[in-house]
Parts: structure tokens; sequence; C-alpha cells
């Protein structure tokens, strides 16, 4: 049988993480690790548990979510953790700075436990999760404020096509969608999103949406 997926769950409301708690321990292919209520105590347990992913909030004492996020997964990390940010924020300025700061997926607090648990899956495979509507809205209204004055970028790495797969990814296409506007197979897409991550030295879909906003090939 294949392990459960290892959760920790951090938030610093009680009720709210206990709910978290018992809607992802009550999956056979979940297990809950761990609870905290503050960023340090997230970044401590994920060093002694070791989970598969981490549930984070982004306000909390101590230290918070971004920062958290920062030390488990941001760039430089031996061994990056993979993070799910559930918050009740929707601010683009949380949004944009939890996935710069290595999230790999972004959820409100709100959403259905259905998406929960399906976020929290997604991530722990390895892919990405970005609502196409939080990547239109949220990252790219704030990735185009932040982005440099200065338009002089240096030459990109991509080929014309695989630019053209990366603006497609920033509006938030999945493979299927994006073999079916270019008319290509789903492994050609496959092959090009592996060739844009390794290219531009991206972990995942999330750190390329970013990509795309921050050097304007998107709008």
């Amino acid at each position: 049988m294949t392990p459960p997926i290892r959760v920790l769950i951090c938030d610093d409301q009680v009720l709210v993480r206990t709910g978290l708690s018992t809607i992802v321990d009550a999956q056979p292919d979940l297990e809950v690790v761990g609870e905290c209520g503050d960023g340090q105590t997230a970044v401590d347990l994920a060093g002694r548990l070791l989970p598969d992913v981490v549930v984070m909030d982004i306000r909390m004492p101590v230290l918070d979510g971004i920062e958290a996020t920062r030390l488990l997964a941001g760039a430089g990390v031996r061994q990056p953790v993979k993070v799910l940010v559930v918050t009740t924020f929707n601010l683009d300025e949380y949004v944009y700075t939890a996935l710069r700061a290595g999230a790999s997926g972004f959820l409100l607090k709100d959403a259905p436990p259905s998406q929960l648990l399906h976020g929290i899956r997604t991530v722990a495979s390895g892919a990405a999760l970005l609502d196409p509507e939080v990547t239109r809205r949220l990252v790219g209204r704030y990735a185009a404020r932040i982005r440099p004055s200065d338009s002089t970028e240096p030459d990109s790495p991509l080929t014309p096509r695989e630019q053209e797969v990366l603006r497609l990814i920033a509006d938030g296409l999945s493979n299927n969608e994006i073999a079916a506007t270019l008319v290509i197979s789903r492994e050609t897409v496959k092959t090009f999103v592996s060739r844009i991550l390794t290219k531009l030295g991206l972990r995942d879909r999330v750190q390329a949406v970013v990509y795309a906003y921050r050097h304007g090939l998107v709008s």
C-alpha cells in the first residue's frame, strides 16, 4: 500500500487548526503528523517530522507564514518542503509574496473542504496549485506593480514557442488546455514545460507564472 501523505497544519487559530486537521485526518490517504500555531514552530516541527506538505497560514505570531515558507521552501533550501498557503487574506501582496517565498500553492480558507484536499494532494504530487482567477486577478496585478520600470531585460533563453507556452501557463491553462490551444500533443506540452523550468532555473509552474508576470511576458 502507498503510505499516506504526511501533513503538518500551521494556523494560529485553534478552531481553524482543529477543523483543518479533522478534515485532513478523515481521508485514508492523508495523515496529520503535527499541528502548531506559529511559523517558527512550523519550521522546527517540519525539520523533525518531515511532512510531505505543510498547510500554512500567513498571519501568525513569532514568525509569519511567508517567512516560514521562505525558510522551508525558498531559494537555497537544501531539502525544500512543499507548502500550501491557506489564508483568509486574498490581497495581491500576500499571494505574490507567498509564491515568491516558495509556496507551491495558494487557497483561501473559505474554499470547500474538497478544494483543500485536492490542493494537498496536488502539491504533494509535485505539481503546483494556482487557481486561474488568482493567477490573473491577484498575481498579475501585484507583479505588474513591482515590475522594474526599466523594461530592458536580458535576452530570453526561451525559444518563441517556449515563450508562447509560458504565456499560456501564466494564463492558468493546464497542459491539456495548452495542447488544445496550440494543437500539439500533451506529451509535447510536458516537454516544453520541462525545458522552460530547466532553462529559467525554476522549480514548478507557480514559479513560472511569477516569472512571466515579473518579466512582463504577460499583462
